[in-house]
């Protein structure tokens, strides 16, 4: 294992959160596209959201910067194993010695064996870009091993977490809630909202994620809806940073969840050129969102930072579409 923590590097500054929660990028892509959140208590750290293995060097850096190590690390906890979520989980556990992984039970061989994982994502993106965006993935002892069900709970030094099944995204997918700040970690559940696109007033543009391959879209209502019904304080995203869970933002999420399934409908025939009739429908969607919720946005801008989730939540649908017509 090399040094991570000689690597030179110039992080994005952390952000320090209520209730002691820290918001580390992730820089995933770009920065302000994916988030890890690394939770102390008193001496005690968890860490929800690994990024990918070129995030560990990071995560390891703010270990330090609070005067801990990573034999303070208690808890590492990835929402689900997509892997701008988990690939860095093996490498973060193989520095935090008293470390526990805590996983959905549906994801938790592909943390102790992620040579699948690993194999069906290379050969996606090709090895060159595989490596560049995520590297190699690191097996996890099965005995450090959490498989955390709907309504499990942790004791992290007496503060509460409760893991939710959250279908619909993925089906190795749960949120956390902490007692402490009575907020959720909603990992992909409850959509995406970039602060790029935040208008002075506060308003956020927020969307749920369709990625392949598990789209569910009424099994992702229930979620979205189950977790706006604990009145959590804020809800952390992964993408990107806390969002507070008032009406006029679930409902927003609700719809883009309902418009994106309508234009997959309406674009169900012809199959030839469907993924691109869906995604210029989508992207039209949210740009219109957008200039109405934030009008001094920059749409040429905005259109280039939306370009990777349209084309992603695209694939999620034509899976989607393909698994109906079957």
């Amino acid at each position: 294992m090399t040094d991570a923590r000689q690597q030179p590097a110039q992080y994005p500054t952390p952000i320090h959160h209520p209730h002691d929660i820290w918001q580390l990028d992730a820089e995933y892509v770009t920065p302000g596209v994916a988030s890890v959140y690394i939770i102390q208590q008193e001496d005690r750290l968890a860490i929800v959201e690994t990024g990918t293995c070129h995030t560990v060097p990071h995560i390891l850096e703010q270990i330090h910067q609070l005067g801990l190590t990573p034999a303070h690390v208690d808890y590492v906890i990835p929402t689900h194993v997509h892997l701008d979520h988990a690939a860095g989980a093996g490498h973060l556990m193989a520095w935090c010695p008293n470390a526990q992984l805590v996983i959905h039970p549906r994801g938790a061989a592909h943390m102790i064996d992620p040579g699948k994982l690993e194999a069906g994502t290379r050969a996606v993106y090709g090895a060159e870009k595989y490596e560049q965006l995520y590297g190699s993935l690191l097996p996890i002892a099965a005995e450090r091993v959490i498989q955390a069900s709907d309504g499990f709970t942790l004791d992290f030094n007496g503060r509460t977490f409760t893991f939710l099944d959250t279908q619909g995204h993925a089906k190795h997918h749960f949120c956390v809630h902490d007692s402490a700040s009575n907020s959720i970690f909603s990992g992909d559940t409850f959509g995406i909202s970039y602060r790029a696109f935040d208008a002075d007033d506060g308003q956020n543009l927020l969307f749920v994620t369709t990625t392949p391959v598990h789209f569910d879209p009424p099994a992702l209502r229930a979620s979205i809806e189950r977790l706006a019904g604990l009145k959590p304080e804020r809800i952390y995203l992964t993408h990107y940073g806390p969002i507070v869970p008032h009406a006029d933002n679930v409902s927003q999420l609700l719809q883009s969840l309902d418009a994106f399934v309508a234009i997959a409908r309406q674009e169900i025939a012809p199959p030839e050129g469907r993924s691109d009739r869906i995604q210029q429908r989508m992207m039209a969607y949210l740009l219109a969102q957008l200039e109405t919720i934030n009008p001094a946005a920059d749409l040429d801008q905005a259109r280039h930072w939306l370009s990777m989730d349209v084309n992603l939540n695209t694939q999620g649908i034509e899976v989607w579409l393909q698994r109906q017509a079957s």
